[in-house]
């Protein structure tokens, strides 16, 4: 803390909560928390794009299919 005690430093809070007030400060704190999580997120968006989701197996054979599923591949008749 440098060359200020203890005392110094919380005689220096003191002031700054006599002068803007817990609610300011909360406020600030809040505003500044929200600053340094937007900054980590852009951060993180940045470095590395997501992927998408690999798709999802899917039932192939009609034997193995549940009798109550409907195929959504188009047929053509013959």
């Amino acid at each position: 803390m440098g060359s200020l005690s203890i005392w110094h430093w919380l005689i220096v809070l003191l002031v700054v909560v006599m002068i803007f007030g817990t609610k300011k400060l909360r406020n600030m704190g809040s505003d500044l928390g929200g600053a340094v999580k937007g900054f980590k997120d852009g951060m993180k968006d940045g470095a590395a794009p997501e992927t998408p989701p690999a798709p999802s197996a899917q039932v192939t054979s009609n034997a193995a299919a549940d009798k109550s599923t409907i195929d959504v591949e188009a047929r053509q008749k013959s």
